[in-house]
């Protein structure tokens, strides 16, 4: 092998099913019965009885649902062979020599077999759909509609997302850290192995919970430390063998230029990183959220079941590994990391394993705040895109300072603005190079959304973070709340510049839209207001947070949901909600984002870090990440920036052309995504530009403003004030 595997993370004993026995007799029948063992498919040998001995997925699934009984250990066995056979199949028939037409096929055909209401009417013409349909007339049943359609959603996207595999070998590309984690969750398969844990389990999350941030980030951290751990067993197998890009290792090791060596400890740390994260919003988050809901015991039965079920699966996949003929470089033992054995001797290992990861964990907890950095040497963020600015932005600029004093801006108590301030922020000049080509009420609209969030953005940390009142926080985001009716007038009296500038903007913005759009806007504008609260969590508990869930969350305190759905909304009807989802549109509008993000965060770093002691920005994140200089962690944030940009470029070249030919997609909506794509090229010109030029983050005026200075944000892409947003 490349390189010797890294100490792992191990924090809860693994356990046995003890009817293995049962479900290593029933998954051979059940795969012979498909004709999964010893048939050819297309001339080409899938498996034969010895590749599904050595493998061993009746142990995967005792060890990964221990208490389960024997029926549904049966169950989830079939599950896990058909997921481990379409893997397989999916290698030798269509990436081994890339046929992405007859992969396509093949992947669209599966979804006839996973009807969430309806009975199955195809007839299956291969193993692959054979027992996908066999699996699912067994298992849905059971389950509410609710569950049924998150299931039948993680396994499609698990099969879909095979694609980008296939897309990335086909072009010779491999994919940058961020792209890599986030489309590996999706074609990894672990969010579906989630699914199954409610099933194994017997309990289902309730329907309310399932999409709240605590309960997604116990699904996302789950599935990162499944797939990044997977990746350290199956380099050899997946990279020299099957010429596989999609491999965590190979991913670090070309993007930070070291050895095989480094990349496996640096996703090791990550996987670490990630576990860390589960356990802390499992045991400060869930709690929180099942308080705050009020929810009965039957709910709460069911999410510590399913946050445990979550947690037996990470032990025991991991020992699977470790004793599966599958991966080699596990040795092919039971025992972690070739220790002692037996009853009693789990605890050695977490002990160790605790011990050992415990400055990891430490440095997340301990920063001193307010560390002199000095000045910065700012690397150089190259935007390739013309520059232009709206020819209102003076008169738009005095109509910001007489909109913020007309909202009550001047008069809050303890004042976090005036209007000096207004005026050294200049946010009419980001709006004008957002929006080149608004008009004068369109660009003050903008303007007003921009001192808006971002006056907001510094008020939180100085008003709530300071003095560690999250209640206060909290209850301040429910009033917000209120204010963003359908009616468009605010359910409350607005008693401060929050609430009176939320309900003028509100008004304005949607009095146009239907019902719909306005409940859309109402959702994303929540999402960013709500992250806030997540800064301040972070803030009170001096937490620097887990590198993954940094990005994601900087997203929503970018407000990025907010003005994704404004753009959305301005194209109409002419785009099918459905391509919106589609990789390619995701991809383009999260790298720009990401762009947007790390821009500011390289911009206001001396300004958080020094003098105002924050522990959210991108170069912190990564110092302390990989415990490394804050030289190294600037070329680390530049290279994401560039690998990024490098990516937003792809899909614009590539992948949109590539979607509009497959989907068949009308000339009409073509002409929107593209415009769509040239006013992302529009919103990063104008935020570099914007910071390029106000004095909000020069080191000379740092001092003099750090107490007028707040948090960051800029917010987001395209947005609600650009024309074509309407």
């Amino acid at each position: 092998m490349s390189f010797r595997l890294p100490e792992f993370y191990l924090s809860y004993p693994a356990r046995l099913n003890p009817n293995l026995q049962r479900a290593r007799e029933h998954s051979k029948a059940w795969a012979r019965q498909m004709e999964m063992i010893d048939v050819p498919q297309r001339g080409k040998e899938i498996w034969s009885e010895a590749d599904l001995d050595r493998d061993d997925y009746a142990l995967l699934c005792a060890y990964t649902h221990p208490d389960c009984d024997s029926d549904e250990l049966d169950l989830v066995t079939d599950w896990y062979v058909w997921v481990f056979y379409f893997d397989d199949h999916f290698v030798e028939l269509y990436k081994r020599d890339p046929d992405l037409t007859a992969a396509r096929e093949h992947l669209d055909r599966l979804r006839a077999f996973m009807p969430v209401d309806e009975p199955i009417t195809e007839q299956p013409t291969n193993p692959v759909e054979a027992g996908l349909a066999d699996l699912w007339r067994r298992t849905v049943p059971s389950m509410s509609a609710d569950w049924r359609r998150r299931f039948a959603d993680s396994t499609k996207a698990l099969l879909d997302e095979s694609l980008w595999e296939l897309h990335n070998i086909s072009e010779n590309r491999l994919s940058n850290p961020i792209e890599y984690i986030e489309m590996r969750r999706k074609v990894g398969g672990a969010p579906w192995s989630a699914n199954l844990v409610e099933h194994a389990v017997g309990m289902e999350v309730p329907a309310e919970l399932a999409a709240t941030r605590p309960l997604k980030v116990l699904r996302d951290t789950f599935s990162d430390a499944v797939h990044l751990r997977n990746d350290l067993f199956s380099y050899e197998r997946e990279v020299t063998d099957e010429g596989e890009l999609s491999n965590g290792v190979l991913v670090f090791e070309r993007f930070l230029g070291c050895d095989s060596q480094e990349a496996a400890e640096t996703v090791n740390d990550l996987l670490t990183s990630r576990m860390h994260q589960f356990e802390h919003t499992a045991l400060t988050e869930v709690p929180r959220l099942l308080d705050e809901r009020g929810v009965d015991p039957a709910g709460r039965m069911a999410v510590l079941g399913y946050a445990k079920g979550l947690q037996d699966w990470q032990s025991g996949g991991h020992e699977w590994h470790m004793a599966s003929g599958r991966y080699p470089e596990g040795g092919g033992s039971s025992s972690v990391l070739g220790g002692p054995t037996g009853l009693g001797t789990a605890g050695a290992y977490i002990a160790k394993s605790l011990i050992s990861t415990a400055p990891q964990r430490l440095r997340s907890f301990t920063r001193v705040p307010f560390q002199p950095v000095g000045p910065v040497q700012r690397p150089e963020l190259e935007v390739p895109f013309e520059l232009r600015l709206c020819p209102h932005l003076d008169v738009s600029r005095e109509h910001a300072v007489d909109w913020s004093r007309e909202m009550g801006m001047f008069a809050d108590a303890p004042p976090v603005w005036d209007e000096a301030a207004v005026r050294f922020n200049d946010l009419p000049l980001c709006a004008a190079g957002l929006d080149p080509d608004a008009s004068l009420e369109e660009l003050d609209l903008a303007s007003h959304w921009l001192v808006w969030g971002t006056y907001g953005d510094d008020l939180y940390p100085q008003r709530y973070g300071h003095v560690r009142d999250v209640a206060g926080a909290k209850a301040q985001n429910e009033r917000l709340k209120q204010v963003m009716t359908d009616t468009g007038e605010p359910g409350i009296v607005p008693v401060n510049m929050m609430e009176r500038g939320l309900a003028d903007l509100w008004r304005r913005t949607t009095a146009p839209m239907n019902a719909r759009e306005r409940r859309s806007l109402r959702s994303a504008v929540e999402v960013m207001i709500d992250s806030w609260v997540w800064e301040l969590d972070n803030q009170a508990l001096n937490h620097v947070p887990d590198p993954v869930d940094y990005v994601e969350m900087r997203r929503a305190t970018f407000g990025s949901d907010m003005t994704i759905s404004l753009a959305r909304f301005a194209h109409g009807d002419v785009v099918p909600p459905e391509l919106y989802e589609t990789r390619a549109v995701q991809n383009l509008e999260n790298s720009a984002i990401d762009c947007a993000t790390m821009l500011n965060d390289v911009f206001s770093y001396r300004k958080e870090i020094e003098f105002e002691g924050e522990v959210h920005n991108a170069v912190l994140v990564v110092q302390n990440f990989l415990d490394c200089d804050q030289d190294r962690a600037f070329e680390i944030v530049h290279g994401l920036f560039n690998a990024r940009m490098e990516q937003f470029l792809h899909v614009i070249d590539v992948e949109l052309p590539a979607l509009y030919q497959e989907r068949e997609v009308s000339p009409e909506a073509q002409e929107a995504l593209n415009q769509h794509a040239e006013e992302l090229k529009d919103w990063l010109s104008g935020i570099l530009n914007w910071h390029e030029q106000v004095a909000r983050y020069r080191d000379s005026e740092l001092r003099h403003n750090a107490p007028m200075s707040g948090i960051r944000s800029l917010y987001a892409p395209s947005t609600p004030w650009d024309p074509v947003l309407g």
